[in-house]
């Protein structure tokens, strides 16, 4: 995993992460061409109105491969938002997922959030088991229809 460089958002990456989204939600989830939508409004808010001093995104890379992303946004003043998590399916499993959400959780820390949250669903259950061994909770489980498939949206939260 020494391998693995973990950098800024930067040109193409916000390209790539909605392709990325919507093709592994559909294939994996069932997500229809809303999903990618939401993916490609939560990039384009971000990428015109985020604050470097309170907000930051690392994508991984593997020489010129691009294997996941996360990114930390402001919820409120005392609140950071865990958002676009994802491992590309060729990295999962070797200990990425564990790097990224605990970059992401010390640079909240370091920045002064008291807290982070964020918004998922039952049925990623490799990502609600990693959450669950950092320390997160689940505070809301609720089932919904939503990107053409029934679901049961989660909102999960830790006190950093």
């Amino acid at each position: 995993m020494d391998d693995i460089e973990l950098r800024d958002l930067a040109i193409g990456d916000a390209g790539w992460l909605i392709q990325q989204h919507g093709m592994l939600y559909a294939r994996e989830e069932g997500f229809d061409k809303t999903f990618e939508a939401l993916v490609a409004e939560i990039l384009a808010a971000y990428i015109r109105e985020n604050d470097p001093e309170c907000e930051r995104a690392w994508i991984a890379w593997r020489g010129d491969e691009r294997l996941g992303s996360i990114f930390c946004v402001r919820q409120d003043a005392a609140t950071a938002k865990l958002r676009l998590f994802l491992i590309v399916p060729g990295a999962r499993g070797l200990g990425l997922g564990h790097r990224l959400l605990t970059t992401c959780m010390d640079w909240a820390r370091a920045r002064g959030y008291r807290r982070m949250a964020l918004w998922t669903h039952e049925s990623h259950r490799a990502a609600c088991a990693l959450y669950a061994s950092h320390g997160w909770r689940c505070t809301r489980s609720v089932p919904v229809h939503n990107f053409g498939v029934d679901l049961v949206e989660q909102a999960w939260e830790i006190d950093l």
